[in-house]
């Protein structure tokens, strides 16, 4: 489970100083007035940014690992919140999603990748404001729900970051990469949900 770490530091000052050694986390969320094992378990590496670490508990009574995600940090993207925010900004003013797939994405992905990649997260995002939106009407007014209008609104370019301190009640409900809520686990069987219907068999005779 993740929780936010309130640091104020940029990613790379986060790196730098190697921050996640500084994170405490004193009492177990599934046990605050103790009597668990809690104890510390190590850190988990960041794919990006580079050199990137998360400090991490683990009650075992409660089978659940915590960590400590700095606001400079997606949730379950790899990258800084500043970097996803400079992607959907280019996806909201780029003419197609195809022209900005071809501005932020430049190695050899190709342009479906690359295009796929794009959509994820103004996807995401959008998803993001538009329940911040409704949870917190008194803070968004008639603003819209696209990242160009939000930045405007708070009068700042690093609105996703902003969001985490004005939505921090919520993180726990609120979606990646925003929030920690974690992925929706879908029930039945994977290869059954995964395969094509098949039709009648044998199929009926052609006329």
């Amino acid at each position: 489970m993740q929780l936010r770490y309130q640091t104020g530091l940029t990613s790379e000052d986060y790196v730098s100083r190697q921050a996640w050694r500084e994170a405490t986390l004193e009492r177990c969320p599934l046990h605050p007035r103790g009597g668990c094992s809690w104890r510390r378990h190590g850190t988990y590496g960041r794919k990006k940014p580079s050199g990137a670490r998360v400090a991490r508990w683990y009650c075992p009574q409660g089978h659940c690992t915590f960590s400590l995600l700095p606001d400079c940090l997606a949730a379950r993207l790899p990258g800084t919140l500043v970097e996803l925010e400079a992607v959907v900004g280019i996806a909201e003013q780029a003419p197609s999603l195809e022209a900005a797939a071809n501005v932020v994405r430049t190695d050899d992905v190709g342009l479906v990748g690359a295009m796929r990649w794009v959509l994820r997260r103004r996807t995401a995002v959008h998803a993001n404001l538009r329940t911040l939106k409704g949870l917190l009407p008194e803070c968004f007014g008639e603003c819209a729900p696209r990242l160009t209008d939000v930045r405007r609104h708070l009068g700042t370019e690093r609105a996703l970051e902003a969001l985490r301190t004005i939505a921090a009640a919520h993180l726990h409900a609120l979606a990646p990469p925003l929030g920690f809520s974690p992925p929706e686990r879908r029930g039945g069987d994977l290869k059954a949900r995964l395969q094509h219907h098949r039709g009648p068999d044998p199929p009926p005779p052609t006329r």
